[in-house]
C-alpha cells in the first residue's frame, strides 16, 4: 500500500511540473537562424543558449535536430515550440536549447521536412524544395 502512494506522490508531482507551458523556462541567449542560413554562433562556457528558426507546423514546418552537436562542447537540452497568435494556422518560433560545456567548437545542423509525414521523407517535388536546413556554427570561449 504505502508503494503505491510513494508511487502516486510521485506521479503527480511530476504531472504538476509539466503543465501548460514550456518545459525549459529559460532559452538563454536566443540566436536565430533560417532555412538555407548559416550563423555564426560564440557563447561562453556554461552558458545556455537556443537556436531559434521560424516555424509553422499547420502549414507543414516539421524542425529536428538532424544531428547531434560535440557533447564535449555542447549538451542538447530540449526543443520548445512557441506560437505567435491564437488564431488558426498561426506560426511561430521553434528553439532547440543547449548548454555549453568546453571551449571548442561545433556544428549544429537543423532540418526542416516540409510536409514529410512520419517518416520524415520528401515525398513530392514541392516538399523538397520546402525542407532544407539551418546551420550554426557554434564556438565555445573559456
Amino acid at each position: 500500500m504505502m508503494r503505491h502512494m510513494v508511487a502516486a506522490a510521485l506521479l503527480a508531482t511530476f504531472a504538476a511540473g509539466c503543465g501548460g507551458g514550456t518545459a525549459v523556462s529559460d532559452y538563454g541567449t536566443v540566436v536565430k537562424g533560417a532555412k538555407g542560413a548559416t550563423v555564426r554562433v560564440e557563447v561562453k562556457s556554461g552558458q545556455r543558449f537556443s537556436l531559434a528558426v521560424p516555424a509553422n507546423p499547420s502549414v507543414g514546418d516539421s524542425w529536428s535536430l538532424a544531428a547531434m552537436p560535440d557533447t564535449k562542447v555542447a549538451s542538447y537540452i530540449s526543443e520548445e515550440h512557441e506560437r505567435e497568435g491564437d488564431g488558426v494556422g498561426a506560426g511561430g518560433t521553434t528553439y532547440f536549447v543547449f548548454n555549453s560545456k568546453r571551449p571548442g567548437t561545433t556544428e549544429i545542423r537543423l532540418h526542416d521536412c516540409w510536409r514529410c509525414g512520419q517518416d520524415r521523407t520528401p515525398k513530392t517535388e514541392e516538399s523538397r524544395r520546402m525542407s532544407g536546413e539551418a546551420v550554426f556554427s557554434v564556438t565555445v570561449t573559456g
